[in-house]
């Protein structure tokens, strides 16, 4: 349904209208068009087919478009802001033709709700004959179309400016349109229009390669950043994998004859020269020339905050260098074709990411994989940094949601007083501060799709009765806002915090935790991990993609090795990315590049195989009367003191627990008797601590 605007009167009016649209090439367009739908049995003065799609088959529709809907809504809603009172509405079709959203003033969609100009409603020219939705559809290119140029008469009083969207492969997604009184027709609509249809388009580029490196060029360095740069994908081998409308523009080519090109033919430069600039203090931009000559400013772009919590790997490596593999950018049919069959695997993706040689993980998988597609709501525990997110997007990549929204909501990090808008969505002055039109809530933005809510333990206990009632009903309805809006969801929870514990101390709600917890899932932390050397060798090379990343000295592993990482795998993500930045140039990571703090911390820990010991879980406690196992040390020849001094060498015959607690003992005496910072030494928990010296106080 339409939405309707009626703000105060600003904007052009009828009197900036200038005179129809010039006639030229445009001519031939229209007739073409015109004969195509005589051709297809209409006629100009026929009442049209009006009916709309059955509701049902409307909302599959717009679930099958919804990541359309969600990048082209914000800039509907900019775009109504340069047209409003001027007796038009916004319009956004799917690649069929068929009306998805519509915005505009209420007395114009008034008088075009009377030629179905509303969603559901198909206007591809098969169904209203020649119109700007339909024709830029068939022409695949930004098309106007102006009073009787129409072909039904019925469609005489509308000047429709129409553009198509286009993915980075250029795949048609839909077509966006101002349609409007023929009357108010101005020239510069068209032109709004098509810079409308690139922001969308831009946007769904960034979406689709946040991890690759993207270069934002133009032959004038200051129109970098503007909607006039072009923009190009490139993969970790050096091929065009993507680019926009302005790119293909500014290059003269077709996607198709771009995605041929690697970086060298078409620019004449590497991946990792782009990628050694970059790193430059201060880097300007680039300047590249195509073969014939004409030259370009470039900016390279990463998004290294948006990549994958370990190790950041980029699509295009995988554990092993890749850098004397053959390059798949030469023509088919020659030499290339037959390396293509030696080429190495694609890295794994999605769950298979996640595989890496650790048991625990490996179990973790597993039980995931039985219940993808299942409608089982997932619960990940673990501590902060284990990658709880990560796990989740493999599983939205795994399932059939994988082409719709994975909306990510940490509930720890945003205010109290502003998460249940974040959360459900706001009409227009729904609260002090709201946006003047309101907000799609991140509940809605994952229609169709996955909603991870991230540290779901900190959220405040009145919005979880909220949250329940949405997962029970499937419906969400906005602060002050009596609209109920479905949604097809599956959601996945994660927390930090013991949630059992929480629900004794009424500080989490029993009925939402049972909704939540279909399968419980522990990511375990990094310390108790046994596949540490994989994990940091993937991180390596995602710091260094386009590169052989420098290999660690074996002191250096044997520091990360004793480490305990109270932070996990994201500290440990922070520790290498340092040390590769350090040792930019070099072959190896040795101490001298990591930071100082890291290296005061891990020299103070004891060998590996001593902590392995004291990490031992806690035997089960028995009676009093019953002596604990004994773990029998080499006895040394000479007799031992019963009682020796503190740097005496250990007595023959000692439990396992003695030499734990001789061991807690020592940490706590180098922490300077502070539990948290021992344990966190140790590698065990407080608790842990505790118990064990109570039972050999009682003991």
């Amino acid at each position: 349904m339409p939405i309707s605007r009626n703000p105060q009167p600003r904007g052009w009016t009828s009197a900036d209208a200038a005179t129809p649209p010039p006639k030229g090439s445009h001519i031939d367009l229209i007739q073409q068009s015109h004969e195509r739908c005589a051709a297809l049995g209409l006629t100009r003065i026929e009442r049209p087919d009006y009916s709309p799609l059955l509701r049902s088959d409307l909302n599959v529709a717009k679930e099958r478009n919804q990541r359309l809907f969600t990048h082209a809504a914000p800039v509907m809603e900019m775009l109504f802001e340069q047209i409003v009172d001027t007796e038009s509405m916004i319009v956004l079709t799917d690649a069929q033709g068929t009306i998805l959203h519509a915005v505009g003033d209420s007395d114009f969609l008034d008088r075009a709700g009377k030629v179905a100009l509303s969603a559901g409603v198909n206007w591809a020219e098969q169904s209203k004959g020649t119109n700007a939705i339909g024709t830029a559809l068939f022409e695949e290119r930004p098309t106007l179309v102006h009073a009787d140029e129409h072909f039904m008469h019925a469609n005489h009083f509308l000047t429709c400016s129409a553009a198509p969207i286009f993915d980075p492969r250029g795949n048609m997604l839909g077509v966006l349109d101002v349609s409007g009184d023929q009357r108010s027709y101005h020239q510069h609509t068209m032109g709004l229009v098509r810079m409308s249809a690139r922001m969308i388009e831009n946007q769904w580029l960034s979406d689709d390669y946040g991890n690759r490196l993207r270069l934002h060029f133009h032959s004038r360095a200051e129109f970098i950043g503007t909607l006039l740069e072009g923009i190009i994908v490139v993969g970790a081998d050096g091929k065009i994998l993507g680019a926009n409308r302005s790119a293909l523009d500014q290059l003269a080519m077709t996607g198709i004859s771009l995605r041929g090109h690697t970086l060298t033919t078409l620019f004449g430069t590497t991946v990792a020269a782009v990628h050694d600039h970059s790193r430059m203090p201060l880097p300007v931009p680039m300047k590249l020339s195509l073969p014939n000559g004409l030259q370009f400013h470039a900016s390279a772009r990463f998004d290294w905050g948006s990549r994958r919590v370990f190790g950041a790997l980029p699509e295009g490596f995988d554990d092993k260098a890749r850098r004397d593999e053959p390059r798949s950018d030469a023509a088919p049919g020659d030499a290339a074709a037959a390396a293509a069959s030696t080429r190495a695997p694609q890295p794994p993706s999605g769950l298979q990411f996640l595989q890496t040689g650790d048991a625990q993980v490996e179990a973790v998988v597993q039980k995931v994989r039985r219940v993808i597609n299942r409608d089982i709501p997932l619960l990940i525990l673990g501590e902060t940094g284990t990658g709880k997110e990560l796990l989740a997007r493999a599983v939205h990549q795994e399932s059939n949601r994988a082409k719709q929204a994975f909306v990510a909501v940490n509930c720890a990090s945003i205010p109290e007083s502003l998460i249940e808008a974040e959360l459900f969505g706001y009409e227009e002055g729904a609260f002090t501060g709201a946006k003047r039109k309101g907000a799609v809530g991140r509940i809605v933005q994952a229609n169709g799709g996955t909603l991870f809510l991230d540290e779901i333990g900190d959220m405040p206990l009145a919005l979880q009765a909220r949250l329940l009632r949405v997962l029970q009903e499937r419906v969400v309805t906005p602060l002050g806002s009596h609209r109920h809006i479905g949604v097809d969801i599956a959601v996945i929870g994660a927390t930090h915090r013991n949630l059992r514990e929480m629900i004794e101390r009424q500080q989490f709600r029993e009925d939402l935790y049972y909704r939540l917890n279909g399968l419980v899932l522990k990511m375990p932390a990094l310390r108790e991990r046994s596949d540490l050397t994989v994990v940091a060798r993937r991180i390596l090379q995602g710091e260094c993609p386009q590169g052989k990343p420098p290999e660690i000295s074996a002191a250096v592993m044997d520091l990360l090795a004793r480490y305990q990482w109270p932070g996990n795998i994201r500290q440990l993500a922070n520790v290498l990315r340092t040390a590769a930045v350090m040792a930019c140039g070099e072959g190896q990571i040795t101490e001298a590049h990591l930071s100082d703090d890291f290296l005061e911390d891990a020299r103070k820990l004891p060998p590996r195989s001593v902590l392995q010991a004291a990490a031992v879980p806690a035997p089960v406690p028995m009676p009093m009367h019953v002596a604990p196992p004994t773990v029998m040390v080499p006895a040394p020849v000479a007799p031992v003191a019963p009682e020796p001094a503190p740097s005496a060498a250990p007595p023959a015959n000692r439990t396992l627990e003695e030499v734990e607690i001789d061991m807690i003992r020592a940490a706590l005496d180098a922490a300077g008797g502070n539990i948290s910072e021992a344990s966190k030494r140790l590698g065990i928990s407080r608790n842990t601590i505790y118990r064990k010296l109570r039972w050999n106080k009682a003991a």
